[in-house]
């Protein structure tokens, strides 16, 4: 393993460009992971690691023989991390070979989720509930950024997620044959347990929800019901109940 302990290494430069820029890892097609445990995700789900830093003192898992590896000492790990809370584990992962589907049985669309959190969250959770995907529309936070990474729990690494037009979004749902239900209040909305199924479903920004656009798309509402002294929910907790009501029946009996 090698040892790194300038700032200014060639490497350095580029994991953290890897965190503090998107367009650079579309460039690159490569994104910055953070930790023991996404990397024991990593290594499971056969991702492709490009290069691996740790702390002094910190000794990772086996890694494949093409994986650059170096040891920094903590002060400069903390260099390149763009994450408040760094790790003992940086690392970086070349973006998964998964095309954009041309037919979806069902699915989550996200409309101007700019927390990176709750985009993560989100990929998390469409993973645990069995859906196939997630389709980002254009103003979401980028599935690929490191915090969103980390909310993801792995989940980055075994379900796909796909920044999508509009145009895109609408020509999917056509072939998939599928209507595009969003969560807004609307004069006939559905209530979730009697919303269409098999269905895509949208979510919107916690602020100002679903853009005109996507409702302009959408062929019908639902609402969550709740108590009325109690405005919304977070985006990602109402994604939670829309997965959980669209999961597939068979692994809803199958989990029990």
């Amino acid at each position: 393993m090698e040892h790194i302990t300038s700032r200014s290494n060639r490497l350095l430069v580029h994991l953290r460009k890897l965190g503090t820029s998107g367009a650079y890892r579309r460039e690159r097609g490569t994104f910055l992971c953070d930790g023991g445990k996404l990397l024991e995700e990593a290594l499971g789900w056969g991702a492709e690691i490009e290069a691996l830093l740790c702390a002094e003192g910190t000794v990772p898992p086996p890694l494949p023989p093409t994986v650059r590896a170096a040891s920094v000492p903590w002060d400069v790990l903390r260099s390149v991390s763009p994450l408040e809370t760094p790790q003992d584990i940086l690392f970086s992962v070349k973006y998964p070979a998964r095309p954009l589907p041309e037919v979806w049985t069902g699915g989550m669309v996200l409309d101007g989720v700019q927390d990176p959190g709750n985009v993560g969250t989100i990929l998390r959770t469409a993973d645990a509930f069995g859906a196939p995907g997630l389709l980002l529309l254009p103003g979401c936070a980028d599935p690929f950024g490191p915090k969103a990474v980390r909310a993801s729990m792995g989940a980055v690494f075994r379900l796909g997620a796909w920044s999508v037009s509009l145009e895109q979004l609408g020509a999917i749902l056509r072939r998939s044959a599928l209507p595009l239900i969003g969560a807004a209040l609307g004069e006939h909305s559905y209530e979730v347990e009697t919303m269409p199924r098999p269905a895509m479903t949208a979510v919107g920004s916690e602020g100002r929800g679903l853009s005109g656009a996507v409702l302009a798309l959408c062929d019908g509402t639902v609402r969550i019901p709740m108590r009325q002294r109690c405005e919304s929910l977070n985006a990602a907790i109402a994604a939670a109940v829309l997965l959980w009501e669209q999961r597939p029946r068979a692994f809803g009996k199958e989990q029990g």
